[in-house]
């Protein structure tokens, strides 16, 4: 298929280039046009000027950006320029209200928007495993599918438009708790004076267990915090599950209480560290 690809950060760049892997024709574009070249030499792929060079003729546009109102900016430029009954995929984790906006915008132009943020990190991006929560039309999801698997092991079609990002938020919670749960533990076992990789041993094969534990575990105990998803991006994500509760009434303790945990671990000069600094802050 003819592809734009928006967004080449740690992310989408490794996406896309499975795309081209894959033997797609994409046209990938970021606003630092020294990465969009870089990738494109990687990947012997094509780099686009603008999202609007990107946007044009393809039958699938895929965004990875930052925010919200990164999300409005470039699918209001590709959509001008997308082939008819095109699909727009946008992975960016946002909220579920803009979502919506933007597949309202694309149904006034005969073209389809699916909310598909991801899990699985940098890391799974790198190797073609993320797990991707969808909303919106199911049989627009459908078409893209074949392309989404050039980087996805899953894909999960959660309902309407906005679906995906409310599943992407009790992903995020999920998260949160186990976190912070990992982060008392490994400092309660070296309080204790144990061998925290005794303690791995003996507690992750029962009910501790957790990808967080076997990925996070090691690397939180030696105090190393420089692995896949950073800390402002937790926040903003947490931010929107906030924003969300408050107008739908969850009670969400913990996670208000863990959203506080790493504005201190940002102002220890963490932001860029990954979530599992939440045990730096009990150092």
């Amino acid at each position: 298929m003819k592809i734009g690809f928006a967004g080449l950060g740690v992310m989408g760049a490794p996406m896309a280039g499975h795309l081209v892997a894959a033997g797609h024709d994409v046209a990938g574009f970021n606003r630092s046009p020294d990465k969009a070249r870089a990738w494109a030499e990687a990947h012997k792929a094509r780099f686009a000027a603008s999202v609007a060079e990107a946007a044009t003729g393809a039958e699938v546009f895929i965004l990875c950006v930052g925010n919200d109102d990164d999300v409005r900016v470039v699918v209001t430029q590709a959509i001008p320029q997308l082939a008819p009954g095109a699909v727009i995929v946008d992975h960016t984790t946002t909220s579920a209200t803009v979502a919506r906006e933007m597949s309202a915008l694309a149904a006034e132009h005969s073209l389809s928007f699916i909310d598909a943020p991801v899990s699985g990190g940098q890391a799974g991006a790198e190797v073609g495993q993320l797990s991707v929560m969808a909303g919106g039309d199911a049989q627009a999801l459908a078409r893209a599918e074949p392309v989404i698997h050039a980087y996805a092991k899953a894909v999960k079609h959660m309902g309407p438009s906005g679906a995906g990002q409310l599943t992407k938020m009790v992903n995020q919670i999920a998260i949160a708790g186990v976190v912070q749960g990992l982060a008392e533990a490994v400092h309660f076992a070296q309080a204790a004076g144990l061998d925290t990789d005794a303690v791995y041993d003996a507690v992750s094969k029962g009910a501790a267990q957790s990808w967080q534990m076997d990925n996070r575990w090691k690397t939180a105990a030696e105090g190393r915090f420089d692995f896949g998803f950073a800390v402002d991006w937790m926040r903003k994500d947490l931010g929107l599950v906030l924003d969300e509760a408050t107008a739908n009434g969850a009670k969400l303790d913990l996670t208000r209480l863990v959203d506080g945990y790493y504005a201190e671990v940002q102002a220890m000069g963490g932001g860029r560290w990954d979530t599992s600094s939440l045990k730096a802050r009990l150092s």
